[in-house]
């Protein structure tokens, strides 16, 4: 029992680190109209339900109920290469600060909220004791810098543990622990996360988006 709560202990203190600094030296507030407009290439993916990246093949990320604090920090990952998609550097590499945080807070919308009284679904599996420590055992993000995890597809989220652990994601605490983690786990952890609730949704697509009402 020791053992995991001083492994809990470093993974909060040091993923703290690695998440907060960035957007606190950014210390940029965003803007969701303009966001609204600057996100419309966004929803051609994101604003599908069960949209699917083509090869690899897996479901694009929910983002609506997302910390738009951690949606900026993913998207200046993309934008820096120190998160590896194609489609995704694409998108963001010709972005500003003042452009990622708006799109964030538009696509992020209102943050999920963890309830008052934890009712996870389910009991978490032993491999994601680590990622309660930040995750909670209901997918809630306890600061705004984690993603929220409850109610992602399953399949995006088994693709991001992989990717921290091929390092096509890179940070140094995620890597060490997927580093650890068999296929199994993996999966185990995205199929406990993806039946939290409450959870991410899709955010809409507007059907019209040029609209003078819009």
């Amino acid at each position: 029992m020791k053992s995991r709560t001083t492994l809990v202990a470093f993974v909060v203190a040091a993923l703290f680190r690695t998440f907060a600094a960035p957007a606190q030296d950014a210390d940029v507030t965003g803007n969701a109209d303009r966001g609204k407009t600057l996100a419309y290439t966004c929803l051609g993916c994101h604003g599908i339900e069960d949209y699917k990246n083509a090869n690899p093949i897996y479901r694009v990320p929910r983002l609506r109920g997302q910390h738009p604090e951690y949606l900026a920090i993913a998207l200046h990952a993309y934008k820096s290469g120190e998160r590896a998609h194609a489609t995704m550097h694409a998108q963001a590499a010709s972005l500003s600060d003042q452009d990622v945080a708006d799109i964030a807070v538009f696509l992020g919308g209102t943050p999920i909220a963890a309830a008052a009284t934890a009712n996870p679904v389910g009991k978490p599996p032993e491999a994601a004791a680590a990622c309660v420590a930040c995750h909670g055992t209901d997918g809630i993000g306890i600061i705004a810098q984690y993603p929220n995890l409850s109610g992602q597809y399953a399949d995006y989220i088994e693709r991001a543990l992989h990717d921290y652990k091929r390092g096509n994601r890179k940070n140094d605490v995620m890597g060490g622990f997927v580093g650890a983690l068999t296929d199994d786990d993996i999966a185990a952890i995205a199929t406990y996360y993806s039946q939290q609730r409450p959870k991410l949704t899709v955010t809409p697509k507007r059907r019209f988006w040029f609209t003078a009402r819009d």
